[in-house]
């Protein structure tokens, strides 16, 4: 791929891949991505994931032949992009190696070695040139990890953004939901927990022309559409802001009480003019999702069994995921369901003590057993309220 006449793409896509990160359902793979300046000095940013390595060097060999390279920047040092940089430094002897002070002690703890005797420390700031090109180095600290910089082209205003902008998938694979969705569930699981750190690297960006973002993962963007379209969701997301108006439902059913309930709340809503109601079975269906819809909606429904004293597992593992994100500025509704002693809304409750600008709504629905006169009324009453809510 060319980025432009002198930048090239040498990156690798993933068809192998089946959890990344270990958590995250990848059906149309993974591109790790990584970019070639042929410029009076050769520059490489970043490596790929450990398998690629011989796969990632042939694509630069077969860009510049046996030539050198001058400067390999590494920018992050998660392993799906750092792991071949002790192959590169074995492969190319003669080049230096660019990154943050705090991605040299990384590479100290991966490698072995901080490659003291070839390496440039750069910080916030600083530039580097390799002839035609001028690049400058901006820190962008817990975006997603503490040691990450991305860099700015100033010759072609160029954004090479680490993590930042990135997306699930192989860029040689079409994504029939364009680069909102899985670009959300990537920001929303990987980095949500860090908006602010994430809206500083905002208001620098701000301040830059730029023309073209060279992620590490999924496509380049290069219109002033696409540009715009991204600045703004990224602006969105890590302002935790209500992205569309709608309902989000996430529920655990043991023997199909809760969830009946669930599918009439869902109905209720549509008959009184919700635009979206999103429902989740969190014991089924991907977790992730469930988590990207709850960022992604401005009003939330939970829905569980009192489960020995507590609550159902998986609801547990799904609030403490939407917590660690930093779950915030939404309204939350609790369907409860307890045949002898219902707690379930109680302690859900109790697990969003520390979220931000909360507000709970009124009625709890709570089922002792199955749906009945009583529990279908508070279901009407909690539909009427949330169908009255205009995020």
């Amino acid at each position: 791929m060319i980025i432009r006449d002198d930048i090239r793409y040498v990156g690798v896509d993933d068809h192998d891949v089946d959890l990344f990160e270990g958590q995250y359902v990848v059906p149309r793979g993974m591109a790790y991505n990584s970019y070639l300046v042929k410029d009076e000095k050769t520059l490489v940013f970043d490596t790929v994931d450990a398998r690629f390595g011989e796969t990632w060097l042939a694509n630069i060999r077969a860009e510049i032949g046996d030539a050198p390279v001058d400067y390999l920047v590494v920018q992050h040092m998660e392993p799906d992009h750092s792991a071949n940089v002790a192959a590169f430094a074995a492969a190319y002897p003669q080049a230096t190696i660019v990154a943050s002070a705090q991605a040299f002690c990384m590479m100290k703890n991966f490698f072995g070695t901080d490659f003291a005797d070839r390496r440039l420390v750069v910080k916030e700031g600083d530039t580097l040139s390799t002839g035609r090109h001028v690049f400058a180095f901006v820190a962008a600290p817990m975006v997603h990890w503490p040691e990450v910089i991305v860099t700015y082209d100033t010759t072609e205003k160029i954004l090479f953004s680490a993590d930042g902008f990135g997306k699930f998938g192989a860029n040689d694979v079409e994504d029939p939901e364009g680069w909102d969705c899985e670009a959300r569930r990537y920001y929303i699981g990987i980095v949500g927990k860090y908006g602010p750190q994430t809206q500083a690297l905002l208001k620098k960006a701000a301040g830059l022309e730029i023309r073209t973002i060279c992620p590490l993962h999924g496509p380049v963007l290069s219109t002033p559409e696409e540009i715009a379209h991204v600045m703004k969701q990224y602006d969105t997301w890590s302002s935790y802001s209500v992205e569309s108006p709608g309902v989000c439902i996430c529920y655990t059913s043991v023997y199909g009480h809760t969830k009946a309930a669930v599918m009439k709340l869902k109905e209720l809503l549509f008959a009184k003019g919700c635009p979206k109601v999103a429902v989740s079975d969190l014991a089924r269906d991907d977790q992730p999702e469930a988590v990207e819809d709850a960022f992604r909606y401005g009003m939330l429904v939970l829905a569980t069994t009192t489960y020995n004293a507590d609550i159902f597992p998986w609801m547990r593992h799904f609030i403490d995921h939407l917590t660690e994100r930093n779950y915030q500025k939404r309204r939350v509704a609790f369907i409860e369901n307890g045949s002898w002693a219902p707690a379930a809304a109680r302690v859900m409750k109790g697990m969003f003590a520390k979220s931000k600008e909360i507000e709970f709504v009124e009625p709890v629905v709570t089922i002792r057993g199955a749906l009945n006169e009583i529990s279908e009324a508070q279901l009407s009453a909690l539909a009427d309220a949330l169908a009255g809510i205009r995020p």
